[in-house]
């Protein structure tokens, strides 16, 4: 692998950082598993690794903020369309009284 192909692969793909193992009272492990960070950008938590009598489960993180932001986000695109239909062809030309 050469050195440019190294730095694209550095530059493109955010680190998956594993916090250290911390116990739990019922004997369980949990391990903290994040991505990204560097360059001044924070890291944004993945989930969390629970092993317990041998087994690893892997539990996601669910970021409500950011699902909400994208049911606001959705919302104003379609007022935007909405409006933009109705300016280019407003429906009270069409109506009619009987």
């Amino acid at each position: 692998m050469t050195i440019r192909e190294r730095l694209e692969q550095a530059v493109t793909t955010p680190p998956t950082i594993f916090g250290d193992p911390v116990p739990a009272a019922d004997g369980a492990t949990v391990i903290t598993v994040a991505r990204g960070g560097g360059f001044g950008r924070p890291a944004r938590p993945v989930g969390v690794f629970v092993i317990h009598d041998g087994r690893a489960r892997w539990t996601p993180a669910v970021d409500t903020n950011r699902i909400a932001q994208l049911g606001e986000w959705i919302g104003l695109l379609t007022g935007v369309i909405a409006a933009l239909a109705l300016l280019r062809r407003p429906p009270w030309p069409d109506l009619r009284r009987r």
